[in-house]
């Protein structure tokens, strides 16, 4: 049996295996691109040098690109150790000046988020908070759902952004769109990172509070006088240690989130310098943004670990304090209802664009408004956005698929490893899925192919988390040590009891997610990492109509609003109750896994 001594080691080195994994990778990009290190340095530095082979021998030369990628990953990391990031290999200039000015501004951005964050979570759950302290609560399960905060949890960081440039920047005013030179500039960035985070946090906390008020001991304290806020306040501690943990991967969605975040309101952070110095392959400057970003991940799922340990205290500090699954409740018919509505529009407006030509371009009708001809109007290159909205499903939905049914079958094959699922997947929950993006693009090239892989890799771990708890819950299970101790082969035990125990289950999990897959898969479309123009890809649409967006707004929000269908669509089958078969030990593992701990396109 593992204590929990060990699995806290086992975390730390996980999460120290991911920091050493990403850094090395980043030291290797330029060989492992297949790209000539010095060719793209010689055009990042001067686009109009002919790359004479004297020219680049000269650039190899001065940044010791002869010795080999072995020898420069070791002596960066030798100049780490020493406090030394470098030189930028476009510009000349020290690293770490840029590397902290660009983290300076992130982290006031993210500390303003997890602020707006952590009210937004406060205010979600109030209402569950003061109802349970009243003994008002109905703690059978007909509580809160949670989908005001689910929904706000599923909307991937660079939508909210655009939506909120759109409202309160383009329409009303109120707010500057780009900039960082006084207070106002930060309303925006952080409202755009604060309330998906918000949204998690929220929906983590009112789903745990209805159990703590179950509890015997809030009864005792509610006879024996005691007064709802005192009651409301340690159910608070109670349910609070079970929250904390995930502050951690919250602070992994802020370090992905800030590069789209920073992308859109050109804010000169440490998320848009590293997309910066991916671009143009400055490696120094690369390796030393990635560092930061994976850092600041870390940093903040280690302050959350020893704020649970401290909240805790002694006595509780290595006890289990899984709180007890609440029954679901039956779905009426508004819940079951919003998941068809969902589905019947984009169905609609995506069979409606199959029937145009996305790539038609008529320059008399640019920037048109929605009208006969063109009923949700007309992009930059005058081409129908409708059409381009439609087509793009097939990029955006249909890549979504392929990479959910290969996360779905690595998470089967790595759950029945559980000791292989849990330090893979900590080491791959460590690395924000934009991150990711860069990293494969650099060795890629940007691309569908590249985006794809990218979204994979951090897609598998919460399948493969599920898979596992049902592979240990199943092998424990009595029936199966029967079935051992009548001399039934692995082989049979294996076929007619683990798989189809595991397999359905997890591929119900995998359905849910494919919406955030495919709102993970725009996100690095609108960054530039994923699908490449002309493709009428859902996140490139919206980045190439985000400069018009004061003259053609339509062009921008119908996109997002495609993307804000899919987001709901995820929530509304998110929090559909499970089957009321499913009430035994291997559903309850499943309720605990298809709990939200991070969104898919952050």
């Amino acid at each position: 049996m593992t204590t929990p001594r060990k699995e806290r080691t086992g975390v730390l080195l996980s999460r120290a295996a991911a920091l050493i994994v990403v850094v090395t990778v980043v030291g290797l990009l330029p060989w492992l691109s297949g790209r000539d290190p010095a060719l793209s340095v010689l055009r990042a530095r001067s686009a109009e040098q002919e790359p004479t082979e004297e020219a680049l021998r000269a650039i190899r030369e001065q940044l010791g690109l002869e010795s080999g990628p072995v020898t420069l990953l070791g002596d960066w990391f030798g100049a780490v150790v020493r406090g030394d990031l470098g030189r930028s290999w476009v510009s000349g200039g020290e690293v770490l000046p840029s590397v902290l000015s660009g983290l300076g501004v992130s982290l006031a951005l993210m500390g303003a988020a997890l602020f707006l964050a952590l009210v937004l979570a406060c205010a979600l759950c109030a209402r569950t908070l003061i109802r349970g302290a009243g003994g008002t609560l109905d703690t059978s399960g007909g509580g809160g759902t949670g989908a005001p905060a689910a929904a706000l949890a599923a909307l991937p960081e660079f939508l909210i952004a655009t939506l909120l440039m759109v409202a309160l920047s383009a329409w009303l005013g109120w707010f500057p769109p780009y900039g960082w030179q006084e207070p106002r500039h930060l309303v925006l960035p952080a409202l755009a990172l604060g309330i998906p985070a918000g949204g998690l946090l929220g929906r983590l906390a009112e789903d745990a509070l209805p159990a703590v008020f179950a509890e015997r001991w809030v009864e005792l304290w509610r006879s024996s006088g005691c007064t709802p806020g005192r009651i409301g306040r340690a159910a608070l501690r109670r349910a609070l240690p079970a929250v904390l943990p995930q502050l951690g991967l919250v602070a992994v969605g802020l370090t992905g989130g800030a590069v789209a975040v920073e992308t859109v309101f050109a804010v000169p952070g440490i998320g848009r310098t590293a997309l910066g110095a991916a671009e143009s392959q400055d490696l120094p400057l690369l390796q030393g943004s990635v560092l930061a970003l994976v850092l600041l991940g870390l940093l903040a799922g280690l302050i959350a670990q020893t704020a649970r340990r401290w909240m805790l205290g002694p006595g509780l500090r290595d006890a289990s304090l899984s709180l007890p699954a609440r029954r679901p409740a039956r779905a009426g018919r508004l819940r079951v209802a919003v998941p068809v509505a969902c589905a019947v529009l984009l169905v609609v407006v995506i069979g409606w664009g199959l029937l145009l030509d996305p790539l038609y371009v008529d320059t008399a009708a640019r920037l048109g408004a929605p009208g006969g001809a063109h009923p949700l109007g007309t992009d930059a290159l005058g081409r129908d956005v409708l059409a381009r909205v439609g087509h793009g499903a097939a990029t955006t939905v249909g890549i979504a698929v392929l990479v959910c049914l290969g996360s779905y079958l690595l998470a089967m094959i790595v759950g029945f490893l559980p000791a292989l699922a849990s330090g893979a997947s900590e080491t791959a929950n460590a690395v924000p899925p934009v991150i990711a993006g860069i990293l494969v693009a650099a060795v890629l090239g940007p691309g569908s192919l590249g985006a794809s892989i990218a979204v994979a890799l951090v897609s598998w771990p919460a399948l493969a988390a599920h898979a596992a708890a049902l592979v240990q819950e199943t092998r424990a299970a009595g029936h199966l040590t029967a079935q051992r101790a009548i001399g039934s082969p692995p082989r049979w035990i294996l076929l007619h009891h683990l798989l189809p125990a595991v397999a359905g289950p997890v591929a119900r999990h995998a359905v849910l997610r494919l919406p955030g897959i495919a709102l993970a898969l725009a996100s690095l479309g609108f960054l530039g990492l994923g699908a490449q123009p002309p493709a009428p890809e859902w996140g490139l649409t919206l980045s190439e109509s985000l400069p018009y967006v004061e003259r053609a707004p339509w062009a921008v929000l119908t996109p997002a609003a495609m993307l804000l269908l899919l987001a709901m669509l995820a929530v509304s089958l998110s929090t559909l109750p499970a089957p009321a078969a499913g009430r035994g030990p291997i559903a309850r593992v499943r309720a605990r896994a298809l709990r939200p701990e991070r969104s898919t396109a952050r």
